[in-house]
C-alpha cells in the first residue's frame, strides 16, 4: 500500500486540475448508511417513496419516510476526516472541484467551496409551483406534508427523485470537469447509479488518471482505475493529505 500511496502522491503533485467524484461511501464514516446493499436504506424502506409520481400522488406517505430518513435520522451527521481532507486539499490548491452524488451537504459543512451536487441537496426545500426555496429549519416538518407559505403547494426536497432528470447546471459542470481533469479521484462510489456512473469514464476518455479509494473493488476497478487505494476514505485521504503537505 505504501508504494501505491506514493504513486498516487506523485500523480497528484503533477496534476494541474484534480477533481473528486464522491458517492455514498464517503459519508458512511459520518453514520449515514448507503441506499443500496444488505445494510442499505432500501433494505428497510420502500424506494417508491422517492418516485416522483408517487410523491405527487401520495405526498403525506412520502413525506413521512422522507422526514424520518433525511431530517430525523441524518440530522446529527457531521463531516468526517474524508470530507475535511478534501476541503483542505481545495484550500491548498490541490483540488479544483468535487462532484458529489450525495445530498447530505457534508462537503459544504466541511468547508469545500466548489461542490457540484449532481443529485441536489436535502437541506433545501423547493415549491414546485413558485420555485421559492426554504431550509428545513424554516419549515414546520411536524405537520406533513409541509406547505409553501405563499401558495400552499406541497414543498419538495430539492434533490433528484426517481423519474426526474439530472439538473442541467450540475450535468453541464460535471461534464466540464470530466473534460478538464488531469486526475479524477473516485471516492466511496461503486459505479451503480446512472447516469452519474458514466462521468468517470468520460474523464478517463479525456486522458485523466483515475485514482480510486474504496474499501472493496467496484465496477470501476478493473475497467478504468489506474491506481486503487483499498481502505476507508477517511484514513486514506488523511494520509494522502499529510504526505501532500509535508513531502
Amino acid at each position: 500500500m505504501d508504494k501505491t500511496i506514493d504513486k498516487a502522491i506523485e500523480v497528484l503533485k503533477k496534476s494541474n486540475h484534480t477533481t473528486a467524484f464522491t458517492g455514498a461511501g464517503i459519508s458512511v464514516e459520518s453514520g449515514i448508511p448507503p441506499f443500496r446493499g444488505p445494510e442499505g436504506l432500501w433494505s428497510k424502506y420502500d424506494p417508491q417513496v422517492l418516485d416522483i409520481d408517487y410523491f405527487h400522488n401520495h405526498p403525506s406517505e412520502s413525506w413521512k419516510v422522507i422526514k424520518e430518513i433525511f431530517y430525523d435520522f441524518f440530522a446529527g451527521a457531521a463531516p468526517n476526516p474524508a470530507h475535511k481532507a478534501l476541503a483542505v486539499m481545495e484550500k491548498n490548491g490541490l483540488l479544483s472541484a468535487i462532484i458529489t452524488q450525495n445530498i447530505d451537504n457534508l462537503h459544504q459543512k466541511a468547508g469545500s467551496k466548489k461542490v457540484i451536487e449532481y443529485h441536489g441537496n436535502s437541506q433545501k426545500l423547493i415549491c414546485p409551483h413558485c420555485q421559492k426555496q426554504f431550509t428545513p429549519d424554516e419549515t414546520d416538518l411536524n405537520n406533513l406534508p409541509p406547505l409553501c407559505p405563499d401558495d400552499r403547494n406541497v414543498l419538495k426536497p430539492d434533490f433528484v427523485f426517481f423519474g426526474e432528470p439530472i439538473p442541467g447546471t450540475a450535468h453541464l459542470l460535471s461534464s466540464e470537469e470530466s473534460q478538464n481533469a488531469e486526475v479524477f479521484l473516485l471516492i466511496g462510489t461503486t459505479g451503480e447509479v446512472m447516469p452519474a456512473a458514466m462521468i468517470p469514464g468520460f474523464a478517463k476518455d479525456n486522458g485523466a488518471t483515475i485514482i480510486e479509494i474504496n474499501p472493496d473493488e467496484s465496477h470501476y476497478t478493473n475497467q478504468i482505475t489506474d491506481i486503487f487505494l483499498k481502505g476507508k476514505a477517511g484514513e486514506i485521504l488523511s494520509e494522502l493529505l499529510r504526505k501532500l503537505l509535508t513531502d
